[in-house]
C-alpha cells in the first residue's frame, strides 16, 4: 500500500496520541503531530512516533479546544497539499474538526473504527444508523479530517532513540471565540475500558445494584476491568458512563469479555465484537449474545457468578 506524503494528527486528550500516531505512521511517510501542551509532552510524542511536532501552546483551565482552529489551519496551509488530519473521536475533537472541514472545505468522517487508503485516497468506516450498521466512505476532498474511536488501533511500543523536530506556534484568538463562563466538576471515573485486555461486562440480568459488589469481586479475581451496558449506566445510573459498552460508549478491543446478563444487542455488540474472545451466560437460550460468544453458558448468573468466585479462590 502506497502511503500518504504528509499525514497530521491532533488530540485535545493526550492519552489518544499513541493510537493516532499508529494509525498515522501506517498511512503516511511523514507524521507531523500538533498538540498543546509543554515541551516534555512534544519529545514524547516523537518518541511514540512523530517526526515534526507543533507546539501550540501550554493549556489553562481556560482553554477552549474549538479555539485553536485557526492555528491548526495555519500549520496545515504551509503544507503543500495535506491530505489526512486524524483526531480523536471526543466531543471537544469532533467540534473542532467540524470547523476545520468548514474553513478547510475538507471531507470529514466521524468516529471511525478502521481506515485505510484505496487507489491513494482515505477510506474509512463508520458508524450510521446509531451504530445499528457501518458504512464504508471514500474521501475525494483534498483534505481528509477523521475522527478515530478509541481502540481503532493499537498503539506502538514508545522508541527512546526516535529523533524528530519541534516548532513553537504561536495562538491565534478567532475573532469571534468561545468564552469560557463556568466549569463543573464531573463525576466519573478515571478507568480506559478500550485499553483493558479483560473486561467483565454486567447487563439488566442483574436486578438489584446491591448485587454489584460480588460482579465486582469476580472482575478483581480475574483482574478485569468492569463494564456494562446501556441500561445499567444510563437507566439505572448503577456504573459510571465511562464504563458503558456500546454504540456511544467504549469500544472493546480485550483478550477477552465475559458478559453477564447481557442480551447482545446490535447498540452493544458494535461495542463488544472486536474483543477476541467472548464468553456469554445468560439464562435466555435465545439472547442475541449467543450468536456472538466463542463460549456460551445458558444459565442464572446469581448461581454462575458465585461457583465462578469460589473455583477462582481455590
Amino acid at each position: 500500500m502506497s502511503k500518504l506524503a504528509n499525514v497530521w494528527v491532533f488530540s485535545d486528550i493526550h492519552d489518544r496520541y499513541p493510537e493516532l500516531l499508529a494509525a498515522a505512521q501506517t498511512l503516511g511517510q511523514t507524521v507531523n503531530a500538533l498538540i498543546i501542551g509543554n515541551e516534555d509532552d512534544a519529545a514524547k510524542l516523537i518518541k511514540q512516533g512523530a517526526d515534526r511536532v507543533y507546539l501550540l501552546g501550554t493549556p489553562s483551565e481556560e482553554t477552549l479546544i474549538e479555539n485553536y482552529a485557526e492555528p491548526l489551519m495555519a500549520q496545515l496551509k504551509q503544507v503543500e497539499n495535506p491530505s489526512l488530519l486524524l483526531m480523536s473521536a471526543t466531543k471537544r475533537s469532533k467540534a473542532l474538526a467540524a470547523r476545520l472541514s468548514v474553513k478547510l472545505q475538507a471531507g470529514l468522517i466521524n468516529d471511525a473504527a478502521e481506515i485505510c487508503l484505496n487507489n491513494g485516497q482515505v477510506q474509512a468506516k463508520h458508524r450510521v444508523y446509531g451504530g445499528l450498521a457501518f458504512s464504508e466512505a471514500r474521501m475525494t476532498s483534498g483534505l481528509a479530517i477523521v475522527t478515530l474511536v478509541a481502540g481503532a488501533f493499537d498503539a506502538l511500543p514508545a522508541d527512546e532513540n526516535r529523533s524528530g523536530s519541534i516548532t513553537n506556534v504561536s495562538f491565534v484568538m478567532p475573532e469571534s471565540p468561545l468564552v469560557f463562563v463556568e466549569r463543573k466538576p464531573k463525576q466519573g471515573s478515571n478507568v480506559d475500558l478500550s485499553k483493558a485486555r479483560r473486561v467483565v461486562g454486567i447487563g439488566r440480568g442483574l436486578t438489584a445494584e446491591a448485587d454489584l459488589k460480588m460482579v465486582e469481586e469476580l472482575a478483581d479475581l480475574l483482574d478485569a476491568e468492569l463494564g456494562c451496558s446501556r441500561p445499567i449506566a444510563e437507566g439505572e445510573h448503577w456504573m459510571e458512563r465511562e464504563r458503558y459498552i456500546g454504540v456511544s460508549g467504549v469500544m472493546l478491543k480485550s483478550d477477552i469479555y465475559l458478559a453477564l446478563g447481557i442480551s447482545g444487542q446490535i447498540q452493544h455488540m458494535v461495542g463488544a465484537n472486536a474483543a477476541r474472545t467472548i464468553v456469554a451466560i445468560n439464562k435466555d437460550k435465545n439472547a442475541p449474545i449467543f450468536q456472538y460468544a466463542d463460549y456460551g453458558l445458558v444459565g442464572d448468573i446469581y448461581k454462575a457468578i458465585p461457583a465462578l468466585i469460589t473455583q477462582l479462590k481455590g
